[in-house]
């Protein structure tokens, strides 16, 4: 499971040819939330609040990115690191 970013002690990763819907995961201290990449909805899991809406805001502003990443690794390939949130 390649790790995308890493922000404020929040992992993002993504499976090699995980199951639809296009989506990532997002860990922070124990807990984890899976997201859909084109609505940011979360359909399993929870985080904290302040770390859910860190997570929105990052996902918002990296969404072709996310896509791209998605694909590549459907395909197996190598993902790409996603800047950070600042």
């Amino acid at each position: 499971m390649p790790d995308v970013s890493r922000f404020f002690g929040i992992v993002i990763y993504m499976y090699f040819d995980d199951h639809l819907p296009p989506h990532f995961h997002a860990e922070y201290s124990g807990s984890e939330a899976l997201f859909e990449i084109e609505t940011l909805r979360v359909y399993r899991g929870k985080l904290p609040r302040r770390v859910h809406n860190m997570v929105i805001e990052w996902a918002d502003a990296h969404r072709v990115e996310l896509t791209n990443n998605w694909a590549f690794a459907r395909e197996g390939r190598p993902v790409v690191d996603i800047e950070p949130l600042d």
